[in-house]
């Protein structure tokens, strides 16, 4: 069973706008990297912060999931925003506010509770800036390039997050973790500049057209809050949980690196396969689920050998599948691509939020290893929930 093909003359921009594809592609991934930022950053730098802001690993948790929780609130009404006033204008707004809260955590985040508010105020700027990409890329970029395109607009996620474990030694260690916000809002203001202006929009689809597939695509946002929640746990406790196992912060800052480039490769080349295989990417991504539950039960083992293969494996396929369900999605609502996203990223979003919760709770309440192997079951869960969302999409056709 295969999703259906989308015409590539659809979403293939005219000669006036052959260079399009190429700045589309720019400009997501810039967008993508300035407003995840904030809560990478914060992953990133944990330790030093909750040294001086005094929290333990729940409260780490806690931050993190109040701003994956106000970006799934806010995600229905983000691809509204994005369907109706155009992407560009979603998406500098988008990063005008991330940029926004970096320079808040910097200068006003002196306890946990303040941190969770500038966390939860900025969060807004993850959904606009992912589901007005999302519009950017289907709309700009042919529909034979589009499965690499979105590959590589996911992988600035873990841009984000390997900025934020370099920051440890190269600036957190040197002149102070507050620092590192300054010079990350200075960066993301930088990205407005490569938003590319819109094209005229399509028509919005309507109807039963607009909503044929919402079951199979809530189904898949179920499998994304628990693959989501789990992988999310990588970039957030991470170095805490490599410091709390007796390897120094700088080599745990480090492993973080290692693990974002790995996944950065990952999801490119995951897209650059989708151009050529699109009706299997569901597939595709359970299966990278399943390889992901094994990475993360590794780094239940104590020990550097343990750390670097499970950071490897985890980064590598656990989290490497976000560009290609959004690609699925756009195959699928090539008219509403933003609305239809957002559906899926909800559930992305509430994995964001309510697996740091849940595992830095059990992390303080029993162990790392513990919570490790908690988030492969529900790893390997969502593998098994993406075979099903696939199956259900299977019976829909392109929406029109």
């Amino acid at each position: 069973m295969t999703e259906p093909k989308i015409p590539a003359a659809r979403n293939a921009p005219t000669s006036a706008n052959a260079t399009r594809p190429v700045r589309a592609a720019a400009g997501a991934l810039t967008t993508t990297v300035a407003v995840t930022l904030p809560v990478f950053l914060v992953g990133g730098l944990a330790v030093q912060i909750s040294d001086e802001l005094q929290f333990s690993p729940a409260g780490l948790g806690l931050a993190v999931s109040a701003y994956f929780g106000v970006s799934a609130l806010t995600s229905l009404p983000s691809g509204a925003l994005v369907e109706r006033f155009g992407a560009a204008r979603i998406s500098r707004i988008g990063i005008a506010l991330s940029a926004a809260a970096l320079l808040a955590v910097a200068v006003a985040a002196n306890a946990l509770w303040s941190l969770i508010a500038i966390l939860a105020l900025g969060a807004g700027a993850n959904a606009m800036g992912q589901l007005a990409s999302n519009t950017s890329l289907s709309r700009h970029v042919p529909a034979g390039r589009q499965g690499l395109s979105f590959g590589v607009k996911q992988a600035a996620i873990p841009v984000a997050s390997l900025l934020s474990g370099a920051a440890v030694p190269a600036v957190a260690l040197t002149v102070g973790w507050r620092w590192a916000f300054v010079l990350a809002a200075g960066l993301a203001a930088v990205a407005v500049l490569l938003v590319p202006a819109d094209l005229e929009r399509p028509r919005a689809a309507h109807g039963e057209e607009a909503r044929q597939a919402t079951g199979a695509l809530v189904v898949i946002g179920v499998a994304a809050t628990l693959a989501a929640g789990s992988a999310n746990a990588l970039g957030t406790f991470l170095v805490d949980a490599a410091v709390t196992r007796g390897i120094e912060p700088g080599p745990a800052g480090l492993a973080l690196t290692l693990g974002s480039a790995v996944c950065c490769a990952a999801r490119v080349i995951g897209g650059w396969q989708a151009d050529k295989h699109p009706g299997r990417q569901v597939g595709v991504i359970a299966g990278l689920l399943a390889g992901g539950a094994v990475g993360l039960a590794v780094l239940a083992l104590s020990g550097p050998v343990p750390l670097l293969v499970g950071v490897v494996v985890g980064f590598g396929l656990g989290w490497a599948w976000p560009g290609l369900m959004n690609f699925a999605v756009v195959r699928l609502h090539p008219q509403a691509p933003a609305a239809a996203t957002s559906i899926t990223q909800t559930g992305v979003y509430a994995g964001g939020c309510l697996g740091p919760l849940g595992l830095g709770a059990l992390a303080t309440a029993t162990d790392y290893p513990t919570m490790w192997i908690v988030a492969a079951a529900a790893m390997l869960t969502a593998s098994m929930l993406m075979i099903l969302g696939s199956r259900l999409l299977g019976r829909h056709p392109v929406a029109g």
